[in-house]
């Protein structure tokens, strides 16, 4: 970064900072020297997210063409195609191409595929999935990415924002990274998932996922990135910390994601893909369209424990 980049400056009495986010400014200009062999690229925000064109993901891809699209989700942490009309079977087909699926044990699945989790919204469903979070970081070894697929949208409303969480690590100050460097936090289903479980199922589902730890800050097991890895949908508490300081010191760190220069947001169209990199982004779907239908399926790729 410029020695000559313009200070950020705090807003009278409130907690806010106003002016240029220079420390993004190197990220970004890798981003935009990039270029692509097998299609093109069009990134959205500064540092995350770029929508890929000439690539049609009902096809059996040959394998360069799958392994540049999985550089290119390493590079922007989120990817995104237009008009793929996929079935169903060429959704987890594609999706099997960077690793093996999960099978989500909370969330209604596809009526024949197991591998897909359905959101069906409705008058009688909304969505509660508005809230900055990374997918199933309650589990010892949470998922690698995520591939989303458009069926029905509303007519306004429902894009989906990403955040790129190693931007987040990058703002925080040193005295802050030094402090959650070394430290793990406790993640757990029941917040979310056990809400709408009674208490038997409950217990049996917590034999079957106890709470993991995790650390606060994670390297990137495949570009070497440190990221803030903690979210308040799973993340229950920071261990070795007083409960009063974990709540309030988990709570300082994930409103990082809501600085706006970190984001992208996606608006959705019938037949539009998302591709994220769950280890370094957490994702925000807008419920501002209920009772408007929003049908999508989600296919998640298995990761490993972070480290």
């Amino acid at each position: 970064m410029s020695e000559l980049a313009p200070p950020r400056i705090r807003i009278g009495r409130y907690n806010i900072k106003a002016g240029p986010v220079a420390h993004l400014q190197a990220e970004r200009q890798r981003l935009e020297g990039l270029s692509w062999e097998h299609f093109d690229a069009a990134p959205h925000g500064a540092t995350i997210g770029a929508t890929l064109t000439g690539v049609d993901l009902a096809q059996d891809l040959p394998a360069p063409v799958v392994a540049e699209v999985r550089q290119a989700l390493l590079d922007y942490k989120v990817v995104f195609f237009r008009d793929q009309h996929l079935t169903a079977e060429q959704h987890v087909a594609f999706a099997r191409r960077f690793g093996d699926l999960e099978v989500h044990p909370f969330l209604k699945s596809n009526s024949s595929l197991r591998e897909l989790v359905r959101f069906e919204k409705s008058p009688e469903v909304g969505g509660y999935e508005n809230g900055w979070h990374s997918d199933v970081s309650w589990r010892a070894e949470p998922s690698m990415g995520s591939i989303l697929r458009a069926i029905e949208v509303p007519p306004s409303g429902g894009d989906t924002l990403f955040a790129d969480m190693g931007a987040v690590y990058d703002g925080l100050d040193a005295d802050t990274r030094a402090l959650i460097d070394p430290l793990q936090a406790e993640h757990d289903f029941t917040q979310v998932f056990g809400r709408s479980l009674p208490p038997e199922k409950q217990a049996e589902m917590r034999q079957r996922y106890p709470p993991v730890e995790h650390p606060v800050v994670r390297t990137h097991p495949e570009t070497g990135r440190r990221l803030l890895y903690l979210n308040r949908f799973f993340g229950l508490r920071i261990i070795g910390l007083p409960d009063d300081e974990s709540q309030a010191l988990i709570d300082r760190l994930c409103r990082q994601a809501e600085v706006v220069e970190y984001q992208c947001r996606f608006q959705w169209s019938p037949g539009s893909v998302a591709f994220w990199d769950n280890r370094a982004v957490q994702h925000y779907a807008c419920s501002d369209y209920w009772p408007a239908r929003r049908v999508m399926e989600r296919a998640t790729v298995i990761g490993d424990r972070p480290a």
